[in-house]
């Protein structure tokens, strides 16, 4: 895994409020707009402003789920797997899947979900894309940038950062955190980025890998069990100062 002290373009995803969109380094290639529907609230860069078809991707994909957790209330709440329903809409059943392969409810999987769904319905209308939905994130891009990651209180937070290079295929890197943010984690780490190309298993397989770092001392075996996972092809575990990494990407300084 190699250190680099520079990179092309710089986004800085948090758990902890907004103030990380402020931080992006602007090449003023792509417009920037945020749009948010109840709890989802995205910030968007796009080849052109696109906030009206967004909104109305973001309510075309919360609708149904909104309406399925209606008349499954356990859905919401399980801290496990659902069985799969066929009955179901298509969000629902990406989630279910998701949690499946890494043992975690399937709320665990909805930021990445709703991200990777709006963002590949905006394709048809620009050539690069990146949503970012509460720290989980949708990248298509022609070039390679840099996924700073804020980790709470940890020395490294917002000093490094995953560079990942989509070339023209998208990509997704979400991240969660124990320490940070009003999402559910069992664990103690500070921040836990996992890179895949699905958005669903992105957000699941952080929380799961979060769930199983309680100290240090666990952070060789977390990321042994994520590099097992099908479909999860990079992962960062920040735990104070100590940073543990497997995958197809570099670590860069981000200060």
């Amino acid at each position: 895994m190699r250190v680099r002290d520079k990179q092309d373009r710089q986004i800085m995803p948090s758990c902890k409020g907004h103030a990380y969109r402020n931080m992006v380094l602007e090449d003023n290639t792509l417009s920037v707009f945020n749009v948010v529907i109840k709890e989802t609230d995205l910030w968007v860069r796009a080849d052109k402003d696109l906030m009206e078809t967004t909104r109305d991707l973001v309510l075309e994909c919360r609708l149904p789920l909104e309406r399925y957790v209606e008349r499954n209330p356990q859905f919401l709440h399980s801290l496990s797997p659902v069985e799969m329903d066929p009955l179901a809409p298509p969000i629902v059943k990406t989630m279910i899947e998701a949690s499946m392969k890494v043992g975690v409810g399937p709320m665990a999987a909805v930021a990445g979900t709703i991200a990777e769904y709006v963002g590949r319905e905006l394709l048809a209308y620009s050539r690069e894309v990146i949503v970012e939905n509460g720290g989980d994130i949708f990248i298509r891009t022609d070039s390679p940038l840099t996924v700073g990651i804020f980790a709470g209180a940890s020395p490294l937070s917002q000093k490094v950062g995953l560079r990942v290079d989509p070339n023209g295929a998208p990509i997704a890197v979400c991240t969660s955190s124990g320490t940070v943010g009003h999402s559910l984690s069992l664990g103690r780490a500070d921040a836990v980025t996992i890179v895949s190309r699905s958005g669903a298993l992105a957000d699941a397989a952080a929380t799961a890998v979060g769930n199983r770092v309680l100290r240090r001392s666990d952070i060789k075996t977390a990321i042994d069990w994520a590099k097992e996972v099908e479909g999860v092809l990079g992962i960062l575990i920040i735990y104070r100062e100590k940073i543990g990494l497997w995958g197809d990407f570099e670590l860069v300084r981000t200060t």
